[in-house]
């Protein structure tokens, strides 16, 4: 007898956690991805931001299975699904055939319309956005150090973050640090600590997700870290000179997109029915509604919570979701019933501000500032794969906290001051 065939698409939180959980299930499975690595997407503002460097937060990942003779890793990339003949169509031309697919391939930047925006302000969902992004923030102050204008100067030393969720306020709080603490002394011709980070949203504060007494400490503590924080009107224009708030034109050579996500194309590949944002609505056990044996899971799926709100997109959420639908499946492949419907088990929401200031709201137990900031950085480093990058991280944690210096500075890609193509 040939052995069931499971096909999982997307090796992030989602699919790295359902291959997991398949474990001993005496299935083939096959892991397709379009990069070859495993990345920790929380900390990917860091990288960004000169704080990591890229080895630290990703893994490849037939690292990860290479004991796992029941696992083969394919890099490709899913162009469609064909339903009927079950087969997941890749790039490549190659047709990978299933018995259970699981669909775990996440989300990608949404510019509500104005997709134009994208080349001007990048996002920030993979390694390749975040040196893109490192590269874009450190040449900003090398051309202003070279800039004999004073207005391209002060254009060139104003950062523009739009979005003010947990991504955006870190993205902000450690650029204000790296302007304000640690370039000072390497310029001789501009000072940094003149650097304008602003922090934009179009809703009423910032940390939406959060409690408003944490929503108002993190505000706060931006704005001590020389964060200036517009909230209440939206962004109306991007331009390579600046950005328009409102109506109000702010010259700014650098911006950075973090307002919000498009779930990927899944829903189109299986003709099944989406919310607004593209992701797939799915039945209590998280399969297709037309289709018991198409899961979809993390921010491809739309997943309501006992009182109606949606699941929210974020690593906790994925990788139970992840856990779940393996275990739908052992199930199935052990001929036992089925596990109860999914049930989201919310583990808070942690936002750092700076380093040494964090924000976690675990509903009735909420904490900000310093203490806050220790348990934020030891449930990340605890979420992270593997002794040695939970050990680099750590380390190259403490070496900032005691030093104040980052130690992933470094232009790469395109290592020009030339405006990129």
């Amino acid at each position: 007898m040939t052995k069931h065939r499971i096909v999982v698409v997307g090796g992030g939180f989602g699919g790295i956690q359902t291959v997991h959980g398949l474990k001993g299930s005496s299935a083939d499975i096959t892991l397709i991805d379009r990069r070859n690595h495993h990345l920790f997407q929380p900390l990917l503002y860091q990288v960004a931001t000169t704080l990591l460097a890229t080895s630290e937060i990703a893994w490849p990942i037939r690292r990860l299975y290479r004991d796992r003779k029941d696992v083969t890793t394919i890099l490709d990339e899913v162009v469609g699904v064909d339903t009927e003949a079950k087969l997941v169509r890749l790039q490549s031309g190659r047709a990978i055939p299933y018995d259970t697919l699981v669909l775990a391939t996440g989300a990608r930047h949404a510019y509500f319309g104005r997709d134009e925006w994208e080349k001007l302000a990048p996002g920030l969902k993979t390694l390749e956005d975040a040196t893109t992004l490192r590269r874009r923030i450190l040449l900003a102050f090398e051309r202003a150090e070279l800039s004999e204008k004073t207005a391209d100067r002060d254009a060139l030393l104003n950062f523009a973050i739009i979005g003010a969720g947990p991504t955006g306020v870190e993205m902000a709080g450690t650029i204000a640090e790296l302007a304000q603490k640690v370039l000072p002394p390497e310029f001789r011709n501009i000072d940094t600590t003149a650097t304008k980070v602003m922090l934009i949203e179009a809703g009423p504060r910032v940390l939406a997700a959060f409690s408003e007494d944490l929503s108002a400490y993190a505000k706060s503590a931006l704005e001590k870290l020389g964060v200036e924080v517009r909230t209440g009107k939206p962004v109306t224009e991007i331009t390579e000179e600046g950005i328009t708030v409102g109506e109000t034109f702010v010259p700014c050579r650098t911006v950075i997109w973090a307002a919000g996500v498009q779930a990927s194309p899944a829903a189109q590949w299986i003709q099944a029915e989406a919310d607004r944002a593209g992701r797939t609505i799915v039945g209590p056990d998280l399969s297709a509604v037309h289709d018991p044996n198409i899961f979809v899971i993390g921010d491809t799926a739309s997943v309501k919570q006992d009182d109606g709100k949606p699941v929210p997109g974020i690593a906790p959420a994925a990788k139970q979701q992840g856990s779940y639908v393996a275990k739908v499946i052992n199930a199935r492949l052990a001929n036992k019933p089925a596990p109860a419907p999914f049930k989201y088990f919310h583990q808070g929401n942690l936002a750092t501000i700076g380093k040494r200031a964090a924000v976690i709201d675990f509903g009735r137990i909420k904490l900000k500032g310093g203490l806050a900031w220790w348990i934020w950085g030891l449930a990340h480093i605890y979420f992270l794969i593997g002794t040695r990058s939970r050990l680099a991280v750590a380390w190259s944690w403490l070496w900032i906290y005691l030093s104040g210096q980052h130690s992933a500075r470094l232009i790469t890609q395109k290592e020009t001051l030339k405006d990129e193509a």
